[in-house]
């Protein structure tokens, strides 16, 4: 995509103009108003966090004055409090290229991918490795650890350039990230997958960085098993439930070693010994939580009518852009999205990120830092403007060229997935 230059206090950016003619002609760009989002910011941090879907407020006054107010217990049939988990995954599931009953909305990424792996493991006995990329989201290992302290295997993580051969007959599990939440590289899906089918291993995709940003096929691409994020891409509110996948050849063999109430094939039967429901509905848990799926539900909806390959084709563009224009700005290093897939989010190496992003943040640039010297940008295409780019990279040449981030200072707490 090519854009005309604009001079300004010594910087090369793409002009205003030409952003302003390229927001016109975007054919996503009425999505932007199912969202809440401050007039005064550019809020490129999306993928950390989704904006307030605009329809959320009345809906959630709602359930809670009407459905829960009024309906009180009842309210589990009569407002179908019951069924969410299901009828989420089902909405949730063209998103991700699953067949409806394949997907359930339900507990939190780190206990889906908990539940798929001890299934996972019980489906290949005598294996004993889960193989992981060594520098994906640290949490992901964090959990395979603690399953291999109870299955009695061990976790293996090499660079991304050794999966494949790392690929041997002792792997029970290959578990990978889709997208970096770093680099925002992305793994060919359908092949890796394929390369665990081939080797006898099962297949776990963390979709928490592409869901909602990527066109994903999990069916086509012959994935075994996913789990996924409420709260970032699909704007489902802090702390959103997650989601979880299981390939339909799997629902009668998969056996997660934890289980619950609502995963019980007769739950209001009260029985004695454990039986799994049928397919997918057996990944849930406990009791779901009424007033965070119904702000899922809003997520969700945003996506009404939106071809994600469109999404992710305006969010690569996005990215393009700002990454052309940033590698010209002092004191950077730019990550080169390359000629293939990337995530819809973009990272800028700067020694001082941590001030230069308080420093952004402080003239209304919201985006986000990972230790030591990590900028890191969102462009979610429902909500990103071009015209957010240029104010963007105004805003960061002016603060890299006027030495203004000496003084700023980042807050140090947060979600930092």
């Amino acid at each position: 995509m090519e854009s005309r230059l604009w001079r300004k206090g010594g910087a090369m950016l793409p002009d205003p103009a030409h952003l302003a003619a390229l927001d016109a002609a975007d054919p996503l760009a009425h999505a932007r108003a199912r969202f809440r989002l401050p007039p005064d910011l550019v809020y490129l941090d999306g993928n950390s966090l989704g904006p307030l879907p605009a329809s959320l407020p009345g809906r959630m006054a709602a359930a809670v004055a009407q459905e829960w107010g009024e309906g009180l217990i009842r309210s589990w049939n009569e407002a179908g409090w019951i069924d969410l988990p299901v009828q989420l995954g089902a909405a949730i599931a063209p998103i991700v290229g699953a067949e409806p009953a394949a997907v359930v909305a339900c507990d939190s990424v780190s206990i889906n991918l908990f539940k798929l792996a001890s299934a996972a493991l019980a489906m290949r006995p005598g294996r004993r490795t889960i193989l992981m990329e060594a520098d994906d989201f640290p949490t992901d290992a964090y959990v395979m650890q603690g399953l291999a302290g109870l299955a009695d295997v061990q976790v293996r993580r090499v660079p991304r350039a050794h999966l494949l051969a790392a690929l041997d007959g002792d792997v029970a599990l290959l578990l990978l990230a889709h997208v970096h939440y770093v680099s925002g590289a992305v793994h060919d899906m359908a092949a890796m997958s394929a390369a665990a089918t081939s080797a006898g291993a099962l297949s776990l995709w963390d979709l928490s960085h592409s869901a909602g940003a990527l066109a994903l096929a999990l069916d086509a691409d012959g994935a075994d098993f996913a789990v996924g994020c409420g709260y970032k891409y699909l704007n489902g509110g802090p702390g959103a439930p997650a989601f979880a996948y299981m390939a339909r050849r799997h629902w009668q063999a998969a056996e997660p070693a934890l289980t619950g109430w609502m995963g019980h094939a007769a739950p209001f039967d009260f029985a004695g010994d454990y039986v799994p429901a049928p397919g997918a509905r057996r990944l849930l848990t406990g009791t779901p939580p009424i007033l965070a799926m119904r702000a899922l539900e809003a997520g969700i909806g945003c996506f009404d009518g939106i071809p994600l390959a469109d999404a992710e084709a305006k969010s690569r563009q996005l990215v393009q852009l700002f990454a052309r224009y940033a590698q010209g700005l002092p004191g950077v290093t730019v990550a080169d999205p390359g000629p293939g897939r990337h995530g819809a989010h973009l990272i800028i190496r700067h020694p001082a990120a941590r001030r230069v992003m308080a420093a952004l943040i402080a003239r209304g640039v919201i985006g986000d830092m990972r230790p030591p010297d990590v900028m890191r940008f969102g462009f979610p295409a429902l909500t990103t403007r071009y015209a957010d780019i240029g104010t963007a990279l105004a805003a960061l040449a002016s603060v890299l060229r006027s030495g203004e981030w000496q003084d700023a200072r980042f807050a140090p707490r947060g979600m930092v997935s």
